[in-house]
């Protein structure tokens, strides 16, 4: 398998803004951040993302995720932050290799999140719980 950026950035071979590695992830400034601090967290074995990504590794992720959001947040003098991630092409995701956004933010920084949209009714809201269970 060709590395994807992202292995080259962990290997070293794509210069990148290191804030914190360990065994398992590595994190690193985003080149198009949201806010100053906008870090992405990858895990170092490779997956494209959350529908493929092993549990162990995900448990990595979400771990370093936890030490690092709190950690941004006061290097930032940020008021509160964002963590996510974007899964496939439809949910935007951009690079197909696994990674947790974390975006620190502050009052009126003139980020929006997306807008909801309520469901038709209470059947449709229903219907679509019972296709979730049923998979469960």
């Amino acid at each position: 398998m060709e590395k994807d950026l992202f292995l080259k950035i962990i290997a070293g071979e794509v210069p990148s803004e290191k804030v914190y590695e360990d065994e398992h992830t590595f994190a690193f400034l985003d080149i198009r951040p949201n806010n100053p601090g906008h870090a992405l967290v990858v895990p170092k074995k490779y997956s494209r993302n959350i529908l493929d990504i092993e549990e162990e590794d995900w448990i990595h992720l979400m771990k370093t995720t936890r030490k690092l959001a709190p950690k941004i947040m006061e290097a930032m003098d940020a008021t509160g932050v964002n963590v996510y991630m974007n899964n496939e092409h439809s949910a935007f995701q951009m690079v197909f290799h696994t990674h947790i956004h974390i975006i620190p933010r502050h009052d009126n920084d003139g980020l929006e999140i997306w807008k909801g949209k309520p469901y038709k009714n209470k059947e449709e809201e229903r219907e679509t719980a019972d296709k979730i269970r049923a998979l469960l």
